[in-house]
């Protein structure tokens, strides 16, 4: 059952980012909690995208404290399967902090902003440069470092690097 149920979580997924964003009864509450519930069943049977989605909408959005805690906690769940998106915001959450659950780590966060980076994330690109340039996170001024993310940067589209 979990197979077909781990299958069936990208459709769900899908269905809840439809959901989500039609504009037919923009506003609406119950659409709202549909479509939240539809993420988090996704979220649950750990669909990436899910994962991601879910916990940037809890963290950024949440209506109270637990809420953003458990937004990234799924947050964190999505970077370490990979999500280019998610890597950069733990690298925010762990370079800033949260409450008394994320205590800001400046290895995790360097961490975080580099996978995202590899994977040409252009604002944790832009990012290591910063840390490169600054020596910030603990990391010491390195020239040639920021220089080599500089080139990582240069072929993105001029509009992701603003985003």
């Amino acid at each position: 059952m979990s197979w077909l149920m781990r299958r069936t979580a990208p459709l769900i997924n899908g269905l809840a980012g439809q959901l989500f964003h039609l504009p037919f009864l923009r506003g609406s509450s119950s659409r709202h909690r549909a479509a939240m519930r539809l993420f988090r069943w996704a979220a649950e049977q750990g669909n990436r995208n899910a994962l991601s989605t879910y916990g940037h909408l809890l963290h950024f959005r949440g209506e109270d404290v637990s809420s953003r805690i458990q937004g990234g906690i799924y947050l964190e769940r999505a970077a370490n399967l990979g999500d280019a998106k998610a890597q950069y915001q733990m690298g925010r959450i762990y370079e800033q902090g949260f409450e008394h659950y994320f205590r800001p780590d400046p290895v995790k966060a360097l961490a975080y902003y580099r996978l995202a980076g590899e994977q040409n994330h252009p604002l944790a690109v832009k990012r290591m440069i910063a840390v490169y340039d600054e020596g910030a996170l603990g990391a010491a001024i390195d020239p040639a470092r920021a220089e080599c993310w500089r080139k990582r940067l240069s072929p993105l589209p001029e509009a992701a690097i603003r985003t």
